[in-house]
């Protein structure tokens, strides 16, 4: 029988790229390069002999595979974190989940500031759609998230609003009594309690 292990780092790396969307936020986050995220990726595809990523010059995303196996290595991650904290009791954990729309290039510098500030403190990011994260908040899996307003919910801090103005093609004219058609969205909020 052929044992097989995964290398942690290589999860890691996978882990940072499907929650960042990103080689290079994956890489920010690691400080690491783009090209040794890669070879990361690369050896744990090997590993589990699937293609885990799917990716354009443009766009990143998980394959069928990659979808399956992200919860098994958040779960390995998580695991492989406790172990070790039962040696080091001064570590502290903080899980924050952000919603897709308000996570930005500027993720991985504010992390790395943050853990500046306590380096003994485990930052753990979780990214996905407000409502997602909202519904791990309420099941307390997060300890605080940064999401979109929800209409219904009031135990929230707003942090920012966005701006929003009118748009339209130069040539553009509006005719009399046609409806306008309109984007919107919504406030900020923090969830932390």
């Amino acid at each position: 029988m052929i044992v097989r292990r995964l290398d942690l780092d290589s999860v890691q790396a996978f882990v940072y790229i499907a929650e960042l969307g990103s080689f290079t936020r994956a890489a920010e986050a690691t400080r690491t390069t783009q090209s040794a995220i890669s070879l990361k990726l690369k050896r744990l595809e090997e590993r589990l002999d699937c293609r885990l990523v799917d990716r354009t010059p443009r766009h990143v995303q998980l394959s069928p595979q990659g979808e399956a196996f992200l919860h098994h290595a958040r779960e390995l991650l998580a695991v492989h974190d406790r172990a070790f904290a039962v040696f080091s009791k001064s570590r502290k954990r903080l899980t924050i989940g952000i919603s897709d729309h308000v996570a930005g290039p500027e993720l991985p510098a504010l992390i790395a500031r943050m853990n500046a500030q306590d380096p003994q403190l485990i930052i753990e990011i979780r990214i996905g759609s407000s409502g997602d994260l909202l519904q791990s908040f309420d099941r307390r899996e997060l300890d605080a998230v940064i999401v979109r307003f929800h209409v219904g919910r009031s135990d929230g801090e707003v942090l920012a609003e966005e701006q929003f103005g009118w748009y339209a093609a130069p040539g553009w004219q509006h005719r009399a009594g046609a409806p306008i058609p309109l984007a919107m969205g919504q406030r900020l909020v923090n969830g932390d309690r």
